[in-house]
């Protein structure tokens, strides 16, 4: 796949999964807007992306995409710098386990800013200059979660599944502006997040696992960039699941 004289624009891109779509894009002829929270992985992942394609251009913004101003200025900057976006990823996540009966409020409102906000304030920044274009593609990175709950994860689960419903509801208002909008639902990708797994949890869900491993950033990345080509031109509204067949 190739995205020359495109412009791709990803949040959450300091590290795992994100880390590793912003080097697919950049590989594959793509100009990079990054967004994260970390200085010093932002500045790796823009090496990682210029080693990827020499003369690739990175752009990248330390910001909390929790704040609609952040993020707000994050697209204001990439228009700015790159004078479009053609392809957006909202892949900013956090998760916070707990049992239902011992949740607080505030771990909510963390799970429902960090992972379902936040892709709403992406989306109603990106798509403005997309529907000036008449193009676009969009994909929310979502979980397996989302779509089978799982104990102890009431609020991410909830936050998760909430993206699949936005994902389906904006690309219904924006297909006629030929801008698709799909979600991906990883399942376990060996990343920063998921490492934090005791590792009695960690077993049973390999044991779930039809292909016996866990995924790389790297399946969950070619996927994306799948949804975002022209080989998936007819496609919008859907969520693609990457789980090593957990969910079948």
């Amino acid at each position: 796949m190739r995205f020359d004289g495109k412009v791709a624009l990803i949040t959450g891109a300091s590290r795992g999964i994100g880390r590793a779509i912003a080097i697919e894009f950049a590989r594959d002829g793509a100009d990079v807007a990054i967004a994260g929270r970390d200085t010093a992985a932002l500045e790796e992942v823009a090496s990682a992306c210029t080693a990827a394609r020499p003369g690739a251009r990175v752009t990248r913004i330390v910001a909390d995409v929790a704040d609609q101003a952040a993020v707000d200025a994050f697209v204001a900057e990439t228009l700015a710098e790159f004078g479009r976006i053609d392809i957006a990823v909202g892949n900013a996540g956090q998760s916070i386990d707990s049992l239902l009966m011992r949740l607080k409020a505030e771990t909510i409102d963390t799970m429902l800013d960090v992972n379902l906000k936040s892709a709403f304030y992406l989306l109603m920044a990106v798509t403005k200059p997309m529907m000036k274009q008449r193009a676009g593609a969009v994909v929310l990175v979502s979980s397996i979660v989302g779509l089978s709950g799982n104990a102890g994860q009431a609020a991410y689960a909830a936050s998760k599944a909430g993206l699949l419903g936005l994902a389906k509801s904006v690309a219904k208002e924006l297909g006629s502006r030929n801008i698709r909008v799909n979600a991906v639902a990883p399942g376990l990708i060996e990343t920063a997040m998921t490492g934090k797994m005791p590792e009695a949890a960690r077993e049973q869900m390999l044991k779930q696992i039809s292909l016996g491993r866990p995924g790389t950033p790297e399946d969950v990345s070619g996927v994306v960039a799948f949804l975002c080509s022209d080989a998936a031109a007819y496609v919008t509204g859907q969520t693609l699941v990457v789980d090593g067949g957990v969910l079948m």
